[in-house]
């Protein structure tokens, strides 16, 4: 029997949908390797590979057999698809045209080498970042540059406002995932895109807010509030929506600050200060994606004395050492 690769769903499944791996037609007990490969937008290659062996019946479904080693073990029915690292240094895996797939390879290999065993069974699968029916709707109203993702059929349906980190720029792809579930999402820029500003040290609350209205006042935009969800950056600026803006029903927070840092953030006739950063308080650590960590400095009074100390909480900030943090750590 000639060995098969199975993918359920069969073609093409939604990138946040899980997808069922089996292999049929093997040898009993045969040990086999399993790779994937992706290539993204610009040509960089992510591959993982896991060992098994197959069953007494010449099968392997991965949601009931662990795998042996390679990029991960144990029983990890996506690994192959989580695991995937770039063979580029520090290169993040990241959708900028939403509406194409990534086009995952499938290779399944004699043996436990991947990279010398025989080629027994290749499957390719489009892992979609739009569901069947969502609509891509471009936003450029008033100030707002945006992009609306709505769901199938007329609605009305909850609305989110999606935001990011530093990098700026408009990523679509969290907000045309969460369209497929039923949402209303406006993915919204604030700063490195179109002709908005081309830095953060300065922001208005007032943007956002025009952001809010403008979903609310959407005839498929279910009120009387919209939801937040923000990372890092947009984390925090998710937080200060929700403290001093109306319409707002619900806020996510993704590894972001409770307190405003990097830009000043200004609302009528209120501002925030960005809290500063100290160059000897940041701490790098280089991994397989490349990750930074950045230690802010303490507003005075901030956080009570402990009987247990970290750096955090007892560092003492120096004079003249605060600085930019997009010019220490980089775009």
């Amino acid at each position: 029997m000639v060995p098969t690769v199975s993918l359920e769903p069969t073609g093409h499944s939604c990138w946040d949908e899980p997808l069922s791996i089996a292999v049929r037609g093997l040898a009993p007990e045969q040990p086999v390797t399993l790779r994937t490969a992706l290539r993204d937008e610009k040509g960089a290659l992510f591959r993982a590979h896991a060992r098994y062996r197959a069953d007494s019946h010449g099968e392997l479904d991965l949601a009931r057999t662990p795998a042996l080693g390679g990029s991960f073990s144990g029983l990890e029915p996506m690994g192959l698809l989580w695991a995937m690292e770039p063979d580029r240094p520090f290169w993040r895996l990241i959708k900028r045209d939403v509406q194409t797939p990534f086009v995952v390879e499938l290779e399944v290999l004699d043996g436990h080498e991947p990279d010398g065993g025989r080629l027994l069974a290749r499957a390719v699968h489009e892992r979609h970042f739009m569901a069947p029916g969502v609509r891509r709707v471009p936003v450029r109203e008033g100030r707002v540059r945006a992009t609306l993702f709505l769901p199938p059929g007329t609605g009305p349906f909850p609305g989110i406002i999606d935001l990011f980190g530093v990098g700026g720029g408009l990523l679509e792809y969290r907000a045309s995932l969460l369209a497929g579930k039923g949402f209303a999402v406006m993915a919204l820029a604030y700063y490195k895109y179109d002709d908005l500003p081309k830095v953060i040290d300065i922001l208005h609350l007032e943007y956002f807010e025009e952001a809010v209205t403008y979903l609310l006042s959407h005839p498929q935009v279910k009120g009387p509030g919209v939801g937040l969800l923000g990372i890092s950056k947009g984390a925090e600026l998710s937080l200060s929506m929700a403290s001093f803006l109306k319409g707002i029903t619900a806020a996510v927070v993704i590894n972001g600050a409770t307190v405003n840092v990097i830009s000043t953030l200004y609302y009528k006739e209120e501002s925030l200060p960005g809290l500063g950063m100290h160059l000897e308080r940041i701490k790098v650590r280089t991994t397989t994606t490349g990750r930074a960590s950045s230690m802010p400095e303490r507003p005075p009074n901030a956080c009570r004395r402990t009987g247990r100390r970290s750096p955090r909480l007892s560092a003492t900030p120096k004079q003249d050492t605060t600085l930019n943090p997009l010019t220490s750590l980089g775009p």
